[in-house]
């Protein structure tokens, strides 16, 4: 019975030594961690093959889709369908406090701002000039545009840049991000901005 109880205390020591072993290797080992759930792709409408085939038509599909006179119905389902699900736009200006922050929206968001807007007034907004950096499916295009009210103004009412950033998924491109700053009497565009680098 002695002998029992001594082979007993002896194994309770040695698990006693080697628990701080085992559970500084349980630390250290990582366990599995299920990665986040991508969020589900918001329906979009399908675009025209030649709407999205490549850089230059995607981003002529832009321009193209938000210009026509006062009245004239867009086809906004032409332009959400050049979106990717969760693409985002925003747009930067000076206020009078002399601050510039960023106003985001949706695609969506823009199209409810601007459908009773283009209602009233014609908007004809014009590529001018564009620096295009493609890496693998990642493309950025520093475009530079105008806008008139009619395609026949002599000037343009407004001028700036779009930097539009756009991904390809193997099949087509999408625009997932596209920011615009408009000059103002303190930003003038540069010359560089003028022509296609």
């Amino acid at each position: 019975m002695k002998r029992l109880v001594q082979l007993v205390l002896a194994a309770a020591l040695v698990a006693l030594a080697c628990a701080p072993v085992a559970m500084a290797q349980q630390a250290a080992t990582p366990t599995a961690v299920a990665a986040p759930a991508a969020p589900a792709a918001a329906s979009i409408p399908a675009a025209r093959a030649a709407d999205v085939a490549s850089i230059d038509a995607i981003v002529a599909a832009v321009y193209d889709v938000i210009s026509g006179p006062a009245g004239a119905p867009r086809d906004w389902d032409r332009m959400r369908s050049l979106f990717a699900p969760e693409a985002r736009m925003g747009s930067v200006g000076m206020r009078p406090d002399g601050s510039y922050p960023l106003r985001t929206m949706t695609p969506e968001d823009y199209i409810v701002r601007n459908t009773k807007a283009f209602a009233t007034s014609g908007f004809f907004e014009t590529e001018l000039a564009r620096t295009t950096e493609v890496f693998g499916q990642v493309a950025h295009v520093f475009s530079t545009y105008e806008a008139r009210h009619a395609p026949t103004d002599a000037k343009p009412f407004m001028r700036g840049v779009n930097s539009i950033q756009l991904v390809h998924d193997g099949k087509r491109w999408y625009v997932l991000s596209l920011i615009w700053r408009a000059e103002d009497a303190k930003l003038q565009l540069p010359e560089r901005y003028l022509r296609n680098g």
